[in-house]
């Protein structure tokens, strides 16, 4: 069985998966809701603007019933005649239209925002396949229309009957009544209408509009293969990845070894293990690991040491305590403090030895405990 197929689609879309689709302009769509919401904003508009529209109305039935003296003998005004006409029937309907082209953005805000997508408008010629015209037409989801289609008409239809019925007496009325009269009752008549067919629509949306959601997430479904592949994906190849770890440790491997040459002193191990120390009194507040290594790296770090004559002391605890506690460019703990101290101590007493003053300055060996402090039985040399 393919993996790849609907049946086996059966995790959830990933927000990736999810914002590609918009971004190609596949958003969750209800026709139901649009309407509704098209009606919806042209009946408020109506209701608003109402009587506005039938005063306006009847002024220019009145106006376009009535003889213009300035056409006759002149049928060259009768096209600007004709125009001016028009736009004075268009202009009290314009809040009208206007609202009802609002309504035509409010489904789209309320199911998935209002986002524009270039990748809509490119031509999809698969779109003119016959075999996905047929599966359309006669696929799950064409049944469905045709069932909600046939639900829209009965429900709209018989609401709409029922609302006519009652205002027909009304309507019966208005040839006797004065247009002002017919013109308000006509109006007050559609008004009713439209309020009712909003109803009956709006119940509808709200079984339309989930269900609407609900199938464009289990379309875009994934299989877990997918779910692997995207992953992989996010995270980035694992052959990028380790190159740039390498490129990583290779430039701060370089960093450590220019700080080498600025170091203070460098404890070893004396062979496996290589530590550089550095202190500024007053610029830090503790001496500060500037380099450090096992086996090949201690190695350079010995030999850089040495080529830069920076003092090496064997002091193999406190290397391997350094090392395994403390990171580069991080000050030592504070547990490490009085054997750290020890090492000071001996350097500063080293650069002030002379061979006059006697014998050269000896570290007594400085033992750090499990605690990460040296060992009360030593002291440091003098």
């Amino acid at each position: 069985m393919s993996e790849s197929g609907n049946e086996d689609r059966t995790e959830a879309p990933s927000e990736k998966r999810l914002r590609e689709a918009r971004e190609r302009g596949d958003s969750p769509r209800s026709k139901e809701l649009a309407n509704v919401a098209v009606l919806g904003c042209a009946t408020l508009a109506l209701k608003a603007t109402g009587p506005h529209i039938g005063a306006a109305s009847r002024d220019w039935m009145r106006n376009a019933l009535q003889i213009e003296p300035g056409l006759i003998g002149h049928p060259d005004r009768l096209t600007a005649y004709a125009g001016k006409t028009a736009a004075a029937l268009v202009m009290p309907l314009a809040p009208l239209m206007l609202a009802t082209i609002a309504g035509c953005f409010v489904a789209p805000a309320l199911m998935s925002g209002l986002r524009f997508s270039s990748s809509a408008l490119k031509a999809d010629f698969t779109r003119l396949s016959p075999a996905a015209g047929l599966s359309r037409m006669y696929g799950r989801e064409s049944f469905a229309e045709l069932a909600r289609s046939v639900l829209r008409l009965l429900l709209i239809g018989g609401i709409a009957a029922i609302v006519i019925k009652g205002s027909m007496g009304r309507l019966m009325d208005m040839p006797s009544q004065s247009l002002e009269m017919a013109v308000a009752n006509g109006v007050d008549a559609v008004l009713r209408v439209f309020l009712a067919l909003v109803m009956a629509m709006g119940v509808l949306a709200a079984i339309d509009a989930p269900y609407q959601r609900f199938a464009w997430r289990a379309k875009l479904k994934m299989t877990k293969q997918e779910v692997r592949d995207e992953a992989r994906e996010s995270e980035g190849n694992p052959e990028i990845k380790a190159r740039a770890r390498h490129v990583a440790r290779e430039m701060a491997n370089k960093r450590m070894m220019d700080a080498v040459p600025t170091a203070d002193v460098v404890l070893v191990n004396p062979t496996h293990y290589a530590v550089a120390l550095k202190y500024e009194a007053g610029a830090m507040r503790a001496p500060k690991v500037v380099a450090k290594g096992v086996d090949e790296m201690a190695l350079r770090i010995r030999e850089l040491a040495g080529q830069n004559k920076v003092t090496l002391v064997e002091a193999p605890p406190l290397a391997r305590a350094l090392y395994r506690q403390c990171k580069v460019d991080e000050e030592i703990p504070v547990k490490l403090y009085a054997a750290v101290a020890q090492v000071l101590t001996y350097l500063f007493q080293l650069k002030k030895w002379h061979p006059a003053r006697g014998p050269m300055p000896q570290l007594v060996q400085v033992d750090v405990g499990a605690d990460g402090a040296p060992d009360a039985a030593n002291g440091a040399g003098a």
